[in-house]
């Protein structure tokens, strides 16, 4: 789950990460009074769930009432458009209002998952400021990082270390220390699956601040911080995820033609990997679970085809501890209620799929059966593309 940068900063706050001050705006209003509460010159920066929103316009100094107003004015209610938020770009209805910090240099601190290690890595990279994966990709020498191992967390000689990689010295590496230190605290105590500071900034006055802040949890554990369920923000997520998520189906949109249903991630991801082989491009991710019933299915389809780019539908179901008869039912009843017009590629194995099979070609629906899942794909394929089996 996915917060605003002044609820994160808020929590960096609780957990002694200094953060500049700064009010949160909800109307243009509140934004310009917060503005005169703050004093000239000010920061107003768009709050929205997607990355670089200083480049696209953003993040803005306001040095008067009138330059404020004419900022919010500018920001407030209309489209973001950052590399993070695609071509539509995304309705700014958040604002926040941050004193002005007098910056001397800029550094870059992120903690995440690291997936071959299933360890937490902290981050360091002196060059703040920037996207990492710029960073990464064009001086990957300027990115260190230190592992920390379950149960041990993050030691002091690694704190040493990365602080030694900021080209931090005498009082400001001591501050630094601690500041690494309380934002490792942040995130083993949120169950964050990801914290980032960008940029970290040492101030003119020798303070170390965090200027930007990103704080992602894990959806999992979030049972565990009912308090920050509270800060989702759905007017930020998309409706046909969020629709999904209502009816406990994991669903993706992405930018193809082919709609995928599929139980289970690891045999969704295999579908996807199968459609592209096959020169198709997939819709979405779509994991109906164990249970794929008359009711799950049905409400599967409608998600799919609520993307206006689904030209045909790929149904990939392996029986396992679901029959795939009771599957077949279910895709039949789900199509009877739909009335869909869009070309219906299924593939049924496993446990009763013989049974199956003949369900469904005993229906009087208008859709194909495949005996394997290459031959089902590429059906799909060729019917978005096409409009016709081949």
């Amino acid at each position: 789950m996915k917060i605003h940068e002044y609820q994160a900063k808020d929590i960096l706050n609780v957990f002694n990460v200094k953060v500049p001050r700064g009010i949160p705006a909800l109307s243009k209003d509140e934004a310009l009074d917060a503005a005169m509460m703050m004093g000239y010159p000010c920061v107003i920066k768009a709050q929205i769930h997607a990355g670089g929103r200083g480049k696209g316009g953003g993040v803005k100094v306001a040095k008067s009432a009138a330059d404020a107003q004419q900022i919010i004015d500018k920001i407030f209610g209309q489209p973001l458009i950052t590399k993070q938020t695609g071509p539509k770009g995304k309705i700014v209805n958040r604002l926040l209002v941050e004193e002005a910090v007098d910056i001397d240099r800029e550094l870059y601190v992120g903690i995440v998952i690291d997936r071959k290690t299933a360890c937490p890595v902290m981050m360091a990279s002196t060059e703040g400021g920037m996207e990492i994966e710029e960073v990464a990709e064009k001086t990957p020498e300027k990115i260190f990082k230190e592992f920390a191992l379950p149960g041990f967390g993050l030691q002091a000689y690694q704190y040493n270390r990365l602080v030694t990689a900021l080209k931090l010295e005498g009082n400001l590496a001591k501050k630094g220390n601690l500041f690494l230190q309380s934002l490792y605290n942040v995130f083993r105590r949120t169950d964050a699956s990801m914290v980032e500071v960008n940029p970290l900034v040492i101030t003119k006055k020798g303070d170390i601040i965090a200027l930007d802040a990103k704080l992602n949890f894990d959806d999992n554990a979030l049972f565990r911080h009912k308090k920050y369920i509270e800060l989702r923000d759905t007017s930020e997520e998309e409706p046909s995820e969020l629709e999904a998520s209502k009816h406990k189906l994991n669903y993706i949109r992405l930018n193809g033609n082919v709609g995928c249903m599929v139980n289970g991630a690891g045999l969704a991801m295999a579908t996807m990997d199968i459609i592209k082989l096959h020169g198709g491009e997939p819709a979405n991710f779509l994991d109906v679970g164990g249970i794929a019933s008359s009711e799950t299915v049905a409400n599967g389809f409608k998600i799919i085809l609520s993307d206006e780019n689904v030209k045909a539908v790929l149904i990939n179901i392996f029986g396992g501890i679901v029959r795939c008869d009771r599957v077949a039912q279910g895709i039949v009843d789900a199509l009877n209620s739909l009335k869909i017009k869009i070309p219906v590629v299924v593939r049924l194995e496993g446990t009763n799929a013989i049974e199956a099979r003949k369900i469904l070609a005993e229906s009087p629906l208008d859709f194909h059966i495949a005996d394997s899942l290459e031959k089902a794909a590429r059906l799909a394929v060729s019917a978005a593309n096409n409009g016709e089996y081949r």
